[in-house]
């Protein structure tokens, strides 16, 4: 908690500092980059930075964690610290970098602020900075233990493809086998694992995909879609995977991580689920799915998906498949560009209105933000409890930096 003193300048100060985010975020990347290259070449998303949203992010968090202590003091927003955390992990990040962070982050205050930035200012800032840092290094050293104590092992390991399936146009799917011949570290449905590639220039760049299948096996599957860029670059390393990596190709893959997973176990076998999915969302769908399969899960399942058309619909079959060993599923599937005989009331954008949602559904969602803001605030209006809707994002959460609990 901030002391006293401090929370009244933040929240004296925060409507100021909130209205600079934009430009004190563009110094801030600015700083670092310039005296830690090498962070922006092996370790930040080059293609997130060229188009703002990994700054937008940053600076929305931050703002978001220090409203929230000032608002709501006795009450920590673990929702966002845990998504920050696990993706934090998933790249490697360590105790040692947050002084960085920190001494960069508020020398753009400073230089954006000027003499707005009093001592007092400057203290208060502090302290919600180091809060912000100090919970993260924590939940960060915990995930890192569980990793290791299930077989994660720490840093990076080789992977070799044993299989590559062009699942549609612009998605392909990989096998993955460890190349050492080790068992494979233990995941949950919807986690995903880091993948770090060397590309042309000689930068190793990082991605998380989702992990496609249920635990147990000693392969992994990925789903890669193929990122063109139109006014934003195309995607470095999805476009890397799709044109260079092949079965026998090798590959380096972080331990999995990622919170949205299935809160299921013997005791809410009944409980009823919603999975939705738009594009390549589908992919911590299909493993969620073929979870509740295996498991046998009773209660009312309602799958949701919404894509450009049934070409463009990857791992299709595997989403009416899972949905059809259910006791009590159905699914619902949503074309911009539907075929032929494609019933009408599914044509174009997902639309929840004639969907039965039961009571004390328990959702999971993953897609672009629209397509996620639009399916809960309908499933709030059906009566589901805000703190039942989970979802995922690839690539910085401007969501998250939005709103930080019950989603």
């Amino acid at each position: 908690m901030l002391s006293e003193q401090s929370a009244a300048t933040v929240r004296a100060t925060l409507p100021a500092v909130g209205a600079a985010l934009g430009e004190i975020s563009d110094r801030f990347y600015e700083g670092l980059f310039a005296a830690h290259p090498e962070l922006l070449r092996d370790l930040f998303n080059r293609g997130n930075q060229a188009s703002g949203t990994q700054r937008q992010a940053l600076a929305g968090a931050f703002a978001a964690f220090a409203a929230q202590l000032v608002e709501r003091p006795d009450e920590r927003p673990d929702t966002m610290l845990s998504r920050i955390a696990h993706k934090h992990v998933s790249l490697g990040i360590a105790p040692e970098q947050y002084p960085v962070v920190h001494e960069h982050l508020f020398a753009a205050i400073a230089d954006v602020l000027g003499e707005a930035v009093t001592p007092e200012v400057a203290a208060a800032w502090t302290d919600v900075y180091w809060l912000m840092a100090n919970a993260l290094i924590a939940i960060e050293k915990r995930l890192y233990e569980e990793s290791a104590a299930t077989g994660g092992g720490g840093g990076w390991r080789t992977w070799e493809v044993a299989e590559r399936v062009e699942e549609t146009a612009d998605v392909a799917t990989f096998l993955l086998r460890p190349a050492d011949g080790s068992p494979a570290p233990d995941f949950r449905p919807g986690q995903y694992v880091s993948v770090r590639v060397e590309l042309p220039d000689g930068a190793r760049q990082i991605r998380q995909y989702s992990l496609v299948g249920v635990p147990g096996s000693s392969v992994r599957r990925i789903g890669v879609k193929r990122i063109h860029g139109g006014t934003t670059p195309d995607g470095e390393v999805s476009n890397h995977l799709h044109a260079r990596v092949h079965a026998g190709s090798t590959v380096e893959l972080s331990a999995p991580y990622g919170d949205l997973v299935l809160h299921h176990d013997d005791g809410d076998a009944d409980t009823p689920v919603l999975l939705a999915s738009a594009g390549i969302g589908v992919t911590p769908v299909i493993a969620m799915l073929e979870q509740l399969a295996v498991t046998g899960h009773r209660g009312q399942v309602t799958v949701v998906h919404a894509d450009r058309s049934p070409a463009e619909h990857a791992l299709r079959a595997e989403h009416e498949a899972y949905t059809a060993k259910l006791p009590d599923a159905s699914a619902h599937f949503w074309y911009e560009h539907p075929e032929p005989g494609h019933p009408a009331d599914r044509t174009g954008l997902a639309d929840l209105s004639g969907v039965v949602v039961p009571s004390g559904t328990r959702a999971y969602l993953c897609g672009p933000l629209p397509f996620m803001r639009a399916v809960r605030g309908r499933l709030i209006e059906k009566g589901v409890a805000p703190a039942d809707i989970h979802y995922e994002v690839f690539g910085p959460d401007l969501w998250l930096a939005q709103s930080t609990q019950g989603q």
